[in-house]
């Protein structure tokens, strides 16, 4: 059973991550030092909707609804993340003699560069730091912004889910958030980390250090771009392709080697892919891979650049896609940073009755793909510098 105390404990708002996908919801309790997990949930969604907004609206709406009657969950504040593909982002440098009116540089670029009116839509922006561009030091501004339809919409499904939204978050911001508890020691402080969400649609980039966040991108590539090149190459739908991609997965696993010994000495063995399938299937997603390794190449080139004398230690990556081995062993032949998968729920209390907690994952001991949820339950925790500066 779960064992804190919630009268004294601090019962967090519901995180609320909608993907490509699928549904995640988390609600976090923290007691003294101890963060622990109070409800998770997940429902996965038809990728069939995708091209339909209503009936996708309509499936996230049922999906949170069911999650909340069978659930856990303690009241019905939200914190949730607008759709990448609905989030605009750029960077902005301004002089140090400009900055007391930042607010006015920051307007005139989001009518500039988007087009959108800063009276009515939403924007807000990180100081990166100061950078030197020639002979002068001026400070880079990363610059978010959303256009009012979006949000009013955004707030209008959560309330149709009879959740109450308390913040309005971004993906970045989230991610962040979600690793920045563990870059607390002045040694960590003192290095760069880049987070890397790779999920169906867009890779999230974000670099962080000293607790500050230095560089954000997202670039367009992201599972469905590996299940799209897998279908191409064998002439089949993506549903089809996003199957295969899953079996392979689950051949090189420990439980797959096992049965395929079990089938060698005469016990029944899996149906598997055979040599050639499972090639093209590796060829194919390798062509996309390498792309997007290719394109943090040059984000970790920019940053080194922009902010010269901070070199990037290591790479930490989530999201769904963070699984893809093939795209891993990629990574880790073309980056010239160390590689790691993210365990966004080390080090939280997940002991309960398992009535309350479904992760719906077969690898518990990473989890990576919760990041973005654990970062929105965890916002306003403590006043974390992605929670104040970067709440959308």
């Amino acid at each position: 059973m779960i064992s804190w105390n919630l009268k004294t404990g601090s019962v967090r708002p519901i995180g609320l991550d909608i993907g490509y996908n699928s549904v995640k919801m988390i609600q976090l309790v923290t007691n003294g030092g101890q963060t622990s997990v109070l409800a998770a949930d997940k429902v996965r969604l038809d990728p069939g909707v995708n091209g339909d907004r209503q009936s996708r609206r309509n499936l996230v709406v049922s999906a949170i609804k069911q999650m909340l009657a069978k659930g856990n969950f303690r009241g019905r504040n939200v914190v949730s993340c607008l759709p990448s593909d609905k989030l605009k982002i750029t960077s902005l440098r301004i002089a140090e003699t400009e900055f007391d009116q930042i607010e006015h540089a920051v307007r005139k670029e989001v009518v500039r560069r988007f087009g959108l009116d800063p009276d009515k839509d939403a924007m807000n922006y990180v100081v990166a730091g100061n950078v030197r561009q020639g002979d002068e030091i001026k400070n880079e501004l990363i610059v978010l912004v959303a256009d009012d339809e979006t949000i009013r919409s955004h707030i209008d499904m959560l309330e149709e889910a009879r959740l109450r939204p308390v913040a309005i978050d971004t993906v970045p911001c989230a991610l962040f958030r979600s690793f920045e508890r563990w870059q607390r020691r002045q040694e960590d402080r003192e290095h760069t980390v880049v987070f890397v969400d790779v999920g169906s649609q867009f890779t999230t980039v974000v670099f962080g250090r000293g607790g500050e966040i230095s560089f954000v991108k997202q670039i367009p590539i992201g599972g469905q771009r590996f299940s799209r090149e897998v279908a191409e190459k064998l002439g089949i739908n993506v549903g089809e392709a996003e199957r295969l991609r899953e079996k392979l997965r689950k051949e090189g696993s420990p439980a797959a080697e096992k049965s395929s010994l079990s089938e060698q000495t005469g016990g029944e063995g899996q149906d598997r892919l055979d040599g050639s399938t499972r090639q093209v299937i590796v060829d194919a997603i390798s062509s996309a891979a390498e792309e997007l390794a290719k394109e943090l190449s040059l984000c970790i080139r920019y940053f080194t650049v922009t902010f010269r004398g901070k070199r990037v230690e290591r790479a930490v990556f989530s999201g769904g896609e963070a699984y893809e081995n093939i795209l891993l062993n990629i990574l880790r032949r073309q980056l010239t940073v160390e590689i790691e998968v993210a365990q966004p729920l080390k080090g939280f209390d997940l002991s309960s009755d398992g009535q309350s907690i479904n992760l719906d994952s077969d690898r518990r001991g990473l989890l990576c793909e919760w990041a973005v949820a654990v970062g929105l339950g965890l916002k306003g925790l403590n006043g974390t510098t992605a929670g104040k500066k970067a709440g959308a």
